[in-house]
């Protein structure tokens, strides 16, 4: 871009590089919309392209074949022919991980293709992101903001920056980027947003911490701010599609163009006990069934997407019976609740029919009593029956279980396993996760909790499991017997690696079951 913009919105690193940020392509909708001229920038992308074009020095073996194969394996990422075995996939992915990873030598950091860490600093503490500010030439993406970044603001002149920071994974180089911009151009409005930021900022007691670096904080969808921010008092009423026409070109790692869409803003069960949708009091939205369908036909024509990823917490009812009548226009795939549409045989081939390769389901425990505690609304003989159909109509499932909970004894996760093993032929991958108490939710306040870490951020409590069933011995039957059993462990092994269930449907678009590969 050439010319100025007004707003430039940034999408830090480090997070998995598969698919555009559906969130600052929002963003720049509703401000292009109502007149505000920005620029979109995927930071993560182009910071990990970055590296990976100009590597650290490979020392050992393994790096030197990972520098080798690179362009080749990114080449087959980008065209699909990595998808034709998950071993095959998993080397590639590896050994550009490892190329990601090599950058963080002579730091702290721990970065990778997917994910970023730091060996001594949490992002739970305020006070280490903001130690990650004063000394941003230590981050492993540095480089990439002086030659890339700080030369487009320069040469755009924004007059405000936005930060989208949705993962813990982004924090601290989102926190590096922010003290780099501080430093170089002190008189900017820099204000941070995003899902984690939202988090933090609706966590009991937020204060915040980051005065003097960020001029705003904000939680909770940002265009109302940004407007308001840029004069803009009496915006356009309608919601307007996303806008990708900053990022459509940019080369993810995936086969093709994944086009992400929120059909809905919050979740329409909102009475699972645990949820932190619920417990941070977001608000359900949903954006009318014609007018996605509307959406969806103008940005496949825009961007010619090879897989629509639904980003809903779950779709709504009411939008997968519009799907049945009228299919959105490319392979699709999301979350959805086992509700009783799916126990219909008939539903679940016209989701076929529609598109729908594969579908992600919380279906978190196999215990109807946990189940029940849990408040999900689920019947167990419903799930069974879905995840029958499921496998019938050809489409993959993507199943999230979750050990630990209040709800849970060691014999629930047991009938976890015993229901897993029993549908093994129906489930082609598995989430198996510890549970984290979120600070706000309800239950927090009549368990016994304790801090989860000493950071001011935290956005979980551990607490005294009332059924005694903690988290050492959780992880212990996790490691030692849920998934050491021989038909889990077949699952488990045909997961793709650090992108997960983002680019597990291409697995299923050229029409191969994952359980026949090898």
């Amino acid at each position: 871009m050439n010319g100025t913009a007004r707003v430039l919105l940034i999408h830090p690193p480090a997070c998995k590089p598969g698919e555009p940020p559906a969130g600052i392509a929002r963003l720049a909708a509703a401000l292009r919309v109502n007149g505000v001229s920005c620029l979109a920038v995927d930071a993560n992308l182009e910071g990990m392209c970055f590296i990976l074009e100009r590597p650290a020095e490979a020392a050992d073996g393994r790096t030197r074949t990972a520098l080798r194969n690179r362009d080749r394996n990114l080449s087959e990422l980008r065209t699909g022919s990595a998808f034709h075995s998950i071993g095959h996939y998993n080397r590639i992915v590896n050994d550009l991980h490892r190329l990601i990873e090599i950058s963080g030598n002579g730091t702290d950091f721990t970065p990778g293709l997917s994910d970023s860490g730091h060996r001594s600093l949490s992002a739970a503490r305020s006070k280490d992101l903001i130690r990650c500010a004063e000394q941003p030439e230590k981050d492993p993406f540095h480089g990439y903001y002086r030659s890339r970044l700080l030369p487009l603001v320069e040469r755009t002149s924004p007059e405000l920056i936005g930060l989208s920071v949705n993962f813990l994974s982004q924090a601290f180089h989102a926190f590096s980027l922010a003290g780099l911009l501080r430093r170089a151009f002190p008189g900017l409005t820099i204000a941070l947003g995003g899902g984690l930021v939202t988090s933090w900022m609706r966590s009991p007691g937020w204060k915040d911490p980051f005065q003097g670096l960020a001029d705003d904080c904000v939680a909770g969808p940002g265009e109302a701010f940004l407007l308001r921010r840029m004069g803009v008092f009496s915006p356009s009423p309608e919601r307007p599609a996303p806008d990708f026409d900053d990022l459509a070109d940019s080369g993810y790692l995936s086969p093709g163009f994944i086009l992400p869409y929120d059909a809905s803003t919050g979740c329409w069960w909102r009475h699972c006990r645990f949820c932190p949708e619920h417990a941070e009091a977001n608000a359900y939205s949903a954006v009318p069934p014609d007018r996605v369908l509307a959406d969806l036909k103008r940005l496949k024509w825009k961007t010619r997407p090879s897989l629509i990823h639904f980003l809903d917490n779950a779709l709504a009812p009411s939008l997968l019976d519009r799907f049945a009548a009228e299919a959105p226009g490319a392979p699709w795939y999301g979350y959805a609740r086992l509700s009783g549409q799916w126990t219909d045989p008939g539903f679940c081939a016209a989701m076929k029919r529609s598109g729908c390769v594969l579908l992600k389901i919380g279906l978190e425990s196999g215990d109807p009593e946990v189940l029940e505690g849990m408040g999900k609304g689920i019947r167990i003989e419903d799930a069974s029956v879905i995840l029958r159909n499921l496998r019938h109509a050809g489409i993959a499932s993507y199943v999230y279980l979750l050990f630990g909970t209040p709800w849970e004894s060691e014999a629930s996760a047991v009938r976890t396993l015993e229901f897993t093993v029993r549908h093994h032929p129906s489930i082609g991958y598995i989430n198996a996760a510890v549970f984290n108490l979120p600070v706000s939710c309800e239950d927090a306040a009549v368990l016994g909790t304790r801090p989860f870490s000493e950071g001011d951020l935290s956005l979980y409590a551990d607490f005294e499991h009332p059924l005694g069933w903690n988290r050492i011995r959780v992880r212990g039957f996790l490691d030692r017997v849920f998934r050491r059993h021989p038909a889990i462990a077949a699952i488990l092994a045909r997961t793709p690696k650090r992108f997960t269930s983002n680019h597990a449907p291409f697995f299923h678009l050229k029409g191969i079951v994952p359980g026949d590969r090898k």
